[in-house]
């Protein structure tokens, strides 16, 4: 009998053993014990807490530290994604504040560089799990890759003067970029853990997530949280209006503490208490846009005007890799005719709507690519632009300028003649998942979706994208307007569309005196 207890205890053992072989030991954060997983060559943890749930009293407020935790902590699987439209793979929850970490490196002495991604949607929709997210290419490539996450819509962004005088700084609105702060702050303080360089971090990110990390870059709030910045189709150096546009999205701490009031009304609340007693459920819009769902010049997190700011050389000097599409205005402009189009530039940019549409002709028949160029350009060429040249004036750190334009040739009877690269096709050419069954994924987008993650991954790596195998990318200087295009082969050239752009900017200047001040108005 005693034998036969032997062999079954044995026999379990050799279960158990293979099985637990399977799994990384246990990393040590400083709120306690993670379990990982191995995946693909990688070492994967997914979900880590790195601030307090924000519900209940904590909703609209800081993100406060996230509580620590006995015995060891399953982190295998991708938390739920903040409250927004829509049903993102992992759910969604107010509950949400997690990150997750891919590492090719088995020592915490490793210290090699570290690449923290930040999504995009609007600051209404985005989520960690989406699989185009994964960070295991890049991660191949010697980098720990992070992606975090951040609260969205009115959950993000409310602001109110019930909130603001709360506020111990007397502010409210952008919590999701606080949040995106703190994720920060975790990865300064653990990611040494994962074997990466906490001295070596940068962020990227795409649309509102590159807008986001160029609003990092002008915060003192997160100065010194990273060496390196990439920006996709971001910047934020419109000024403030009440009624916002693509690239004037800004709005004052005040605007925005009325249209929280205004918010709170309609909702049928007559208190923050009241508000924050509300399921998170009612919150969520059926459209794009949700109330509250950006980010504003506060005075703290954001201090003022970005322009203004980067002039005056009140900012994050660091290294910076930015750019954008050749058709971003192709995912924003639907207009059925240039009648249409004429129109709306002329409500929106008033005595400047004659010299912009001449810059951006309409089209006879049908609305051209040139009238798309200028949302594409109002929301991202010009504020790329800016601030490759602001920086490139005030700052020390290098900037490296990118023109996305890799696409089918497409024929004349289809819909698709004359369209360019619309927003969001290169972040799947940077984290390498293009879909390799696709008969339209040609040998020449696979060669500079390969080059696109040997150069971010390099400036994570040099705070210079240049390195052996790819073409070498000139820095931006104003003397040596150098752009980086992506367009069958990298290669350099000019600044697109400049004669345009130094017509928009001339509006931008305007809109920055007295005159275009109350014009806005």
């Amino acid at each position: 009998m005693k034998r036969i207890i032997f062999l079954v205890a044995t026999f379990m053992l050799l279960i158990v053993i293979p099985s637990n072989a399977q799994q990384p030991a246990p990393v040590k954060v400083e709120d306690g014990l993670l379990q990982g997983k191995f995946e693909n060559g990688l070492t994967v943890y997914l979900g880590i807490p790195f601030a307090a749930p924000p519900v209940g009293n904590l909703r609209w407020r800081a993100p406060q530290p996230a509580a620590k935790w006995a015995g060891v902590r399953e982190a295998t699987k991708f938390a739920p994604a903040p409250m927004q439209g829509g049903n993102p793979q992992s759910g969604k929850s107010e509950d949400c504040l997690y990150l997750n970490v891919w590492t090719p490196v088995k020592s915490t002495n490793a210290k090699i560089p570290v690449l923290v991604w930040i999504y995009g949607g609007g600051f209404s929709f985005g989520s960690t799990c989406d699989p185009m997210y994964d960070g295991a290419k890049l991660a191949k490539k010697g980098v720990v890759l992070v992606s975090i996450a951040y609260r969205v819509g009115q959950l993000g962004f409310l602001a109110h003067p019930e909130l603001s005088a709360e506020s111990p700084n007397h502010v409210s609105g952008n919590y999701g970029l606080l949040d995106q702060i703190a994720g920060l702050k975790w990865v300064k303080k653990n990611i040494a853990a994962f074997g990466g360089d906490p001295n070596k971090v940068t962020i990227f990110g795409e649309s509102a997530g590159g807008i986001s990390v160029s609003m990092l870059c002008a915060s003192p709030l997160a100065k010194g949280l990273f060496k390196g910045a990439i920006s996709e189709s971001g910047g934020s150096f419109g000024p403030t209006r009440p009624t916002t546009y693509p690239g004037e999205n800004m709005k004052t701490l005040k605007q925005a503490e009325a249209d929280g009031e205004a918010y709170m009304h309609k909702l049928g609340a007559s208190s923050i208490a009241e508000l924050r007693k509300i399921d998170a459920e009612k919150f969520i819009s059926s459209g794009w846009a949700m109330a509250g769902g950006w980010p504003i010049v506060d005075g703290y997190v954001i201090p003022g005007d970005q322009h203004n700011l980067y002039e005056e050389g009140k900012y994050n000097d660091v290294p910076v890799l930015i750019g954008y599409n050749s058709d971003e205005g192709a995912s924003f402009t639907h207009y059925k005719t240039p009648e249409d189009y004429i129109a709306d530039v002329k409500n929106r940019y008033g005595k400047f709507a004659d010299e912009l549409i001449k810059a951006y002709p309409s089209g006879t028949s049908t609305v051209s690519k040139t009238a798309r160029d200028l949302m594409r350009d109002a929301a991202f060429g010009w504020q790329t632009w800016s601030w490759a040249r602001l920086q490139s004036e005030t700052g020390k750190s290098k900037v490296f300028y990118y023109y996305f334009d890799q696409h089918p040739t497409f024929p004349k009877d289809s819909p698709f003649y004359g369209y360019g690269s619309p927003h969001g096709q290169e972040v799947a050419y940077v984290f390498e998942h293009l879909n390799t069954s696709d008969p339209h994924v040609t040998k020449s987008d696979l060669n500079i979706s390969e080059d696109m993650a040997t150069y971010w991954t390099n400036f994570a790596k040099y705070g210079n994208p240049n390195g052996k195998g790819v073409p070498h990318w000139e820095a931006f200087s104003n003397k040596h307007p150098e752009v980086m295009y992506f367009s069958q082969t990298p290669h350099m050239g000019s600044v697109p569309s400049a004669k345009s752009l130094k017509v928009l900017d001339a509006y931008f200047k305007w809109r920055r005196t007295p005159a275009g001040k109350a014009w806005a108005k």
